[in-house]
């Protein structure tokens, strides 16, 4: 058996076992949690166990090291029943790529095999109420005391994994004076602990289930063990790094979406009837069909093409950038649609559709919008095209 027979085999059998548990222990629940944004801890443990939260993570780590074709897949199945769930181990996986690449040796034993196993699960700190996209704006400080320690203050909002998560991969200034000023910002491994608070859940139109918190830095001391890769000055490219896994991510969480919009609309339009047939019948409908399923291959394809270029080790900022723009503008216009075909019934949350038209517009957001994507795309583009 070849080696890609072999990885063919093991996508095939991780992605069964996944739809087994979707259907089994995710869809009969979704929408009660989903409705009372309530932590779906059962199912946390479920994703624990079925390796999740180790699923990129290097095998001599405890990880399954699948690759990002593969993890795509699975992203996107879990996003077609409940996206939520997606970013319990997303984020987790950005924090940990970045441990397992830019990490000391001592920061992957000790980190890496317990992230892999769920028992340690991460956050993402780098977004704040002055600074998303442009993360070069940050204001969190961290100061060398000269004992080996940090302290920390500041605050990160709209983190994901910030209440329920152990630790959180924070992004700080070292030396805010250094031009530019990507040059003077580090990453930590922050532990909880004395000075580091969860003042508050924040509440969301949509992407219910997972907690979304804001963070709050005191006097928070943190050991210079802590400084991912023992060095000042490398934070900001440590987590752009991790962001070209994370928009492959947020692309796979449209293409779930977007397919899971189109096939709720394909089965409804078959069932419902007006004027003596069922509008799949009625041209209107057929239109809007067409360009869903359109939509949908389109964001799937360019999703496949930036996991596979991921995988082969290759620069995929613009790639990615497709992806994530083009999945997640399907998610929101498929999300519509949906919405249009099932009419009232659409607007209820006695139908999942409901659910995505409230999931879908964060995906055009988070991860760096869709508006910073496509000037990521033309500036590539233009970068690898001279005249």
């Amino acid at each position: 058996m070849s080696i890609s027979e072999e990885q063919d085999g093991i996508e095939e059998q991780m992605l069964a076992a996944i739809d087994k548990w979707l259907e089994r222990d995710v869809r009969p629940h979704a929408s009660r949690l989903e409705l009372a944004d309530e932590y779906p801890t059962e199912m946390v443990e479920q994703m624990k166990a079925l390796g999740l939260f180790g699923a990129t993570i290097g095998e001599e780590f405890g990880g399954l090291g699948l690759s990002a074709t593969t993890y795509s897949k699975i992203v996107s199945r879990i996003s077609e029943v409940w996206m939520s769930l997606t970013g319990v181990f997303n984020t987790h996986l950005i924090a940990a790529r970045a441990i397992e690449r830019f990490g000391t040796d001592d920061q992957k034993v000790k980190w890496l095999p317990v992230m892999a196993s769920g028992q340690v699960r991460a956050a993402l700190g780098l977004t704040e109420p002055d600074a998303g996209t442009d993360l070069q704006g940050i204001k969190t400080r961290a100061v060398d005391q000269g004992d080996g320690t940090y302290k920390v203050n500041g605050s990160k909002m709209w983190i994901t994994n910030g209440m329920h998560g152990h630790i959180v991969a924070l992004l700080v200034k070292t030396d805010p004076t250094t031009k530019p000023a990507h040059k003077g910002m580090s990453m930590f491994i922050a532990e909880k602990g004395d000075g580091f608070t969860v003042p508050r859940k924040l509440e969301k139109l949509g992407y219910r289930g997972v907690d979304t918190a804001e963070l709050v830095f005191e006097d928070y001391s943190i050991s210079k063990d802590n400084l991912i890769g023992g060095e000042e000055g490398l934070g900001f490219h440590q987590a752009v790094a991790g962001l070209e896994l994370g928009r492959i991510n947020v692309a796979a969480r449209g293409v779930g979406v977007a397919k899971a919009a189109l096939d709720e609309s394909v089965k409804y339009a078959q069932v419902r009837q007006t004027m003596g047939k069922p509008i799949a019948q009625h041209q209107a409908i057929q239109l809007m069909l067409a360009e869903m399923a359109c939509r949908y291959e389109s964001g799937r394809a360019l999703t496949e093409n930036a996991a596979k270029a991921f995988d082969r080790g290759e620069r995929v900022d613009m790639e990615a950038g497709m992806a994530k723009y083009v999945a997640t503008e399907a998610a929101l216009a498929n999300a519509t649609d949906a919405m249009r075909v099932h009419g009232g019934y659409g607007y209820s949350p006695e139908y999942p559709v409901e659910r995505l038209f409230r999931d879908a517009p964060l995906l055009c957001i988070g991860e760096g919008t869709n508006e910073i994507q496509r000037i990521i795309i033309a500036r590539q583009l233009i970068a690898r095209s001279p005249v």
